[in-house]
């Protein structure tokens, strides 16, 4: 094979030498003759980052002039929009208030969803640019925050019609996968296309390749599911998912890698008060399908101390949130509880404490952040531990909001290395200027416990029980409380069975009185 006229490499080697022509054609043949086209950032990623720049050859089968062709494209796109410093507040509110496009949930094959909500977009020549920011800031985000990870694109087309059909912006849309974000494109899914509509798919065919084409999945409420399951979609696609679009906070969720950026919408109550704009755009990587087997538990004396702590709380005053039993060792951060925060239905249980050690001998910048921030305060949310010391973070619901499984928190801790002397630097620019690399990240999901039928809830099968780091139950606070829950059921059952029988007794004593006086009323009567 000729590797000067294009082709697939035989092998590393070839890769590499393909990789550096690339660079080296589009230094001399682009950026020498009008550097002032690009921004000089993505110049710069491109001779640095391999893969970025493999991106770009696989996409175009290590065909260099069509490579050389495509990266020119991208690159001035860019520095069009102004991609590189493109943030929330570069787009204009509007765009996010509409909630036509949002990332939010995965496919079968845990790629991130992108959803384009039809019925919300009309065809306008003004707002159009305003339109190609808003989708260029999610594609953007996207791709810092997780790169190489596909995207599969749903068009939810349902109660849309002619008037929501703009030919203009779908190419662009398809632009933004074909040329600007190369193999990003799991598939895109058309949901419920109405047939006025067929027209113009046919003459958006004509701009895909033959492999984007293959990409194309036309279903129905009735196959949908072959893509998504049922928790990602919403009811009117036959899911249970209820998630609902609102902005302010942008509700994207479950990013695998969180950056410390501007813009964002998990936010604790600290900063919610302050809008200081050291607000990160987090998302957490939690999977909810994780099987947990219930483990067997051991019933201890351990009810009835819980039973008593219970009684002198109510007793004396407002019970707070319980300490946590179990810890995840990190190498920044020791973090209890190791997996769970656990929330009940009683005022008292709508509290939970994350305790935070620090092992190093510095000083550690910590966030907490958490996938509902509408649900919860979380006190502090953004603050440092001072070495050796410990941080309690209470966690608490609130507006009557109740916890869910599916809700997230995420932990992140940063080592503030001080030379000699210096002063700590101010929190908002240090996350600023801290290296991911140096980002210590740990997560937890909640649990959620009905006070009803506390044993039978927490130990079916159904329940999901994780396992702390020493191996019991990391659920051992809230089984002890169900224990003594439990045991004071026992108590009153036990109780009615006693008046049970007191009064089987004497309703048995009547009966044989009733009898007994009957008989000698009749014997009595037939005496001469």
């Amino acid at each position: 094979m000729n590797m000067a006229d294009g082709g697939l490499p035989d092998s590393e080697q070839q890769e590499t030498e393909k990789i550096e022509e690339t660079r080296q054609r589009f230094r001399n043949e682009y950026v020498d003759e009008s550097a002032e086209k690009y921004d000089p950032r993505d110049v710069e990623r491109l001779e640095k980052d391999d893969s970025y720049t493999k991106s770009f050859l696989t996409w175009r089968q290590f065909i260099v002039e069509d490579t050389l062709k495509m990266i020119d494209e991208s690159f001035q796109w860019r520095k069009e929009l102004g991609v590189n410093d493109l943030d929330e507040s570069c787009v204009p509110k509007w765009t996010f208030e509409t909630g036509a496009v949002y990332l939010h949930g995965y496919d079968k094959e845990e790629n991130k969803l992108f959803w384009f909500k039809v019925k919300l977009h009309v065809k306008d020549v003004k707002t159009f640019l305003d339109k190609r920011k808003y989708v260029a800031y999610w594609l953007e985000r996207y791709a810092r925050r997780e790169p190489g990870k596909l995207l599969t694109v749903v068009f939810d087309m349902s109660e849309s019609g002619i008037s929501n059909i703009d030919m203009e912006f779908v190419k662009y849309i398809i632009n933004c996968f074909k040329i600007y974000y190369p193999k990003f494109l799991s598939k895109m899914i058309m949901y419920e296309m109405p047939w006025i509509m067929n027209a113009a798919w046919k003459i958006v065919k004509t701009w895909l390749d033959p492999d984007a084409i293959n990409k194309l999945k036309f279903v129905t409420k009735n196959d949908v599911q072959t893509y998504i399951d049922a928790e990602y979609l919403p009811p009117h696609m036959g899911g249970t998912d209820p998630f609902k679009y609102s902005y302010p906070p942008l509700p994207d969720d479950d990013f695998q890698s969180p950056l410390c950026e501007n813009g964002g919408p998990i936010i604790g109550e600290d900063e919610k008060e302050s809008r200081d704009g050291d607000v990160d755009q987090l998302e957490l990587s939690f999977s909810s399908d994780q099987s947990h087997r219930p483990r067997k538990v051991n019933f201890s004396e351990d009810c009835l101390k819980v039973e008593e702590a219970e009684r002198t709380d109510t007793a004396g005053r407002t019970k707070g949130p319980r300490r946590p039993s179990t810890s995840f060792k990190g190498q920044l951060l020791y973090i209890s509880p190791a997996e769970e925060l656990c929330f009940g239905s009683k005022d008292s249980e709508k509290k939970c404490l994350i305790v935070l050690n620090n092992v190093t001998r510095n000083p550690v910048a910590f966030k907490v952040r958490t996938t509902a921030p509408e649900k919860y305060r979380v006190k502090p949310s953004n603050s440092s531990c001072e070495p050796g010391a410990s941080v309690d973070i209470i966690v608490s619901l609130h507006g009557g909001y109740q916890a869910s499984p599916q809700d997230r928190f995420l932990v992140m801790a940063a080592e503030m290395e001080l030379n000699s002397g210096a002063t700590p630097p101010e929190l908002s620019q240090f996350w600023k200027e801290v290296p991911r690399s140096k980002i210590m990240e740990h997560r937890l999901r909640c649990h959620t416990f009905e006070i009803n039928n506390p044993v039978l809830g927490i130990l079916s099968d159904s329940t999901p029980l994780g396992s702390g780091t020493n191996g019991q139950p990391d659920l051992h606070s809230t089984l002890m409380r169900a224990i003594a829950s439990n045991s004071r059921l026992e108590q009153k059952l036990d109780q009615c069975l006693w008046l049970q029988k007191v009064l089987m007794i004497l309703v048995s004593f009547l009966t044989a009185v009733c009898f007994s006086t009957f008989y000698m009323l009749y014997t009595g009567e037939r005496t001469p």
